[in-house]
């Protein structure tokens, strides 16, 4: 896209699209930015969240990275953006809910299966933050695709050992969503934690609670990243 094409957009987006919002700008100027959601989503410019979630202006706290990962509370990686807006979002924000987004045919997943070159020593180290979701077997479609749900749900336990999360969403103050869109079919499969697989949105009866239910007696269930890989290894 050439510069100017760019200069077009940021005109169009001024005398045509913000006069329509121009009202609930004002107000989140005014009053702040309250968003109910933390939308932690691949990079991948076909993952497009305010069209999947049907969201508008405010309504969503975006924290994007390649392969969609979440860093070690403990700092273990270094300074990253990522686990700063966990926190942000959750303290500060007060969100009510933390989306996890993955997606087929990642090119992030996929190069957990390639050699990266040399001179990418960040990309090299951020893809370690997803070595434990990859299966000990060639790279194909089908272990793609359970790679890239078994992601999802390795950093949705990630989250979890964020003290600030885990204490709230034990509170039920929180819930967590771990989601995998297929792009190819236009839907969104999410994670349902009572039977350890991604369900159809079409089909599910929920938007993907999880990783834990919150219980009185403060038991959580078995690990649900255990659980979606033993249902894959049988739908396989």
């Amino acid at each position: 896209m050439s510069d100017d094409a760019f200069l077009s957009r940021l005109r169009r987006f001024n005398t045509d699209y913000f006069p329509q919002y121009q009202a609930r700008f004002k107000d989140l100027v005014e009053q702040g930015q309250q968003p109910s959601t933390l939308f932690i989503g691949c990079s991948d410019s076909r993952l497009v969240p305010y069209l999947l979630t049907g969201s508008g202006p405010g309504d969503l706290f975006l924290v994007r990275n390649v392969g969609a990962f979440v860093p070690p509370y403990d700092g273990s990686q270094g300074h990253h953006g990522t686990a700063a807006a966990i926190e942000y979002a959750v303290l500060t924000l007060k969100v009510e809910h933390i989306i996890v987004c993955g997606h087929s045919h990642c090119g992030g997943i996929r190069a957990l299966y390639e050699e990266q070159p040399e001179d990418a020593p960040n990309l090299r180290a951020w893809l370690e933050l997803g070595r434990e979701a990859a299966l000990p077997v060639q790279l194909s479609s089908e272990a793609l695709r359970r790679t890239e749900e078994r992601s999802v749900v390795l950093q949705l336990e990630r989250l979890m050992d964020y003290p600030m999360v885990r204490a709230r969403v034990e509170r039920g103050e929180i819930s967590l969503h771990g989601w995998h869109y297929v792009i190819e079919a236009g839907e969104v499969h999410v994670f349902d934690v009572k039977t350890g697989g991604f369900v159809p949105a079409s089909k599910a009866l929920h938007s993907g609670d999880g990783p834990y239910l919150a219980h009185p007696e403060g038991h959580h269930p078995e690990s649900p990243f255990n659980a979606a890989d033993g249902q894959a290894e049988g739908n396989a």
